[in-house]
């Protein structure tokens, strides 16, 4: 099974606009790490405050 694929330029004044492609700006592979590092700590401290506090109203709620 063969597919066959046509592309075409788009024609009338459409072509000023898409002469230059859109570039996305790339974040490098430390920022990253960084960033997901940050999210890892701050997710990790969260859950320990819940656990926390859970911890605090089950505990002592039964003398």
């Amino acid at each position: 099974m063969a597919t066959n694929i046509i592309t075409t330029k788009p024609s009338g004044s459409n072509t000023a606009r898409h002469a230059s492609p859109v570039r996305r700006r790339k974040l490098p592979g430390w920022l990253w790490f960084i960033a997901l590092w940050c999210f890892g700590v701050a997710s990790a401290m969260s859950l320990g405050f819940a656990f926390k506090l859970l911890m605090n109203a089950t505990l002592f709620a039964v003398k």
